[in-house]
Order: C-alpha cells, then structure tokens, then sequence
C-alpha cells in the first residue's frame, strides 16, 4: 500500500512497454499516481478528461508525433510540465522539443533516477510533492527519510535491494517479471545475467520476511510478487 495524502498526477506517454512499466514503477515508488498510454491521441484524451500534472512524453509515437501532440495540447489551454523522453537527441529536436512548450528533454538510453529527479523537480515547482510512504504488513518504507523497517525495527539494506523492495511494494499484488526487475534496478540498457535477480531477491527475503507469513512471492516462470501477509 501507497500512503501519501494527496498523490500528484503523471501520464507516461510510450509506445514501448517495457518503457511504460520502467518510468510507471519507478514513479509510483515516489507517490505519484501514474497512468500510461502508447499513442498521442490518448494522450489528448487523458489530459482533456483528467488533471494531469506532469506528462513523460515520447516523441516517435504511432499516430500523432509528441512535437504534434504538445501543440494540440498547448491550443488546448492545457499549461501542466511536459519532460520530452526520446532516442531522438539531435540539437535540432531538442530545440524544437523546448520551442513547442517542452519543460524538459532526456534522449534515451536514459539514467532511470535521472528522469525521478527531472520529474520530481517538476511536481516541485507545481507544489504537488507530499511525504510518501510504502508499507505491507510490518514492512514500511519511508521514502524521504530513505529508511525500511520490519515489525518496527530498522533494517539495513543495500541500495540495490532497496531498489527491488520500492519495486515490489509498489506493484503489490502483481507479478513483476525478471525483465522488468533487470531493467528497473539495473536500469534500462543492462545486459547481464537474470539469475542475479533470483540471488538479491534470496538475500532481501532473509532480511524481510521474518514472519510466519511471507511477504515476497515466487511466480515460478515469471517473476515475483510482493502480497499483504494473511
């Protein structure tokens, strides 16, 4: 669970999947409320339909192109902060990325905590950051203060297992696949050996799941979940 009292508001805006549940995971472990689509007329719709804060926009969209979709949205009268996430990264589209109302521009391959920053400074300007908290069952994790405790004692991790567990409470109830624990702790373009997941998460089980009941799950051939303890 997600505590956090008012959560502001990103759309992710990607025709690439992997993409999508990179920045949508990483967002949600900093509080945000996070929707994501692949095209820009969704986009549109998203924006026109619900208030949006911040839009992690792509620019090679299958319909409509990000520099498109920005201006529809700017005639729309539409005025939140809009970080161009693009392969794209010649002077000329960064320039024309800024000239059409763009806040801000990261070409891919990208540094994931790059773009949480980017983001973060964003929802900062707009007054839309609040205190967040990750918890399931006696696991908390306090994300400004950068701390995990279990049953309310403190517990140590390593910055890469704090990573997996943000991952994990952040989908709760739901299987994350080896691909995507890969590519949001070891980031986007990492290209080693999946058995390294099944070794961290052994290693965050013996500090975590102290209890009778468990927290983190094995979804044999897919992945993993973190579940509320029965």
């Amino acid at each position: 669970m997600l505590l956090c009292v008012e959560r502001p508001k990103v759309l992710v805006v990607d025709d690439e999947e992997n993409i999508r549940f990179l920045v949508a995971s990483a967002l949600l472990v900093q509080g945000v409320d996070v929707t994501v689509v692949d095209n820009g007329a969704d986009a549109l719709k998203q924006c026109r339909s619900t208030h949006i804060d911040v839009v992690v926009l792509d620019i090679n969209l299958p319909d409509i192109d990000g520099f498109e979709t920005l201006r529809r949205l700017r005639a729309d009268g539409w005025s939140g902060s809009v970080l161009f996430l693009t392969a794209r990264g010649d002077t000329d589209d960064r320039v024309r990325g800024l000239t059409v109302g763009g806040d801000d521009y990261i070409v891919k391959p990208f540094a994931l905590e790059e773009l949480v920053a980017r983001v973060k400074v964003a929802l900062r300007r707009a007054g839309k950051l609040e205190r967040r908290m990750l918890q399931a069952g006696d696991v908390f994790v306090d994300e400004d203060a950068h701390e995990v405790r279990v049953a309310g004692e403190p517990v140590h991790l390593t910055p890469t297992e704090y990573k997996l567990l943000r991952l994990l409470l952040a989908n709760l109830g739901r299987v994350v696949s080896r691909a995507q624990i890969l590519d949001h702790v070891w980031e986007y373009d990492f290209d080693g050996d999946s058995a390294i997941v099944e070794t961290f998460i052994s290693g965050l089980r013996r500090k975590i799941d102290i209890g009778e009941s468990p927290l983190i799950h094995t979804v044999r051939g897919v992945g993993y979940s973190a579940r509320e303890p029965r």
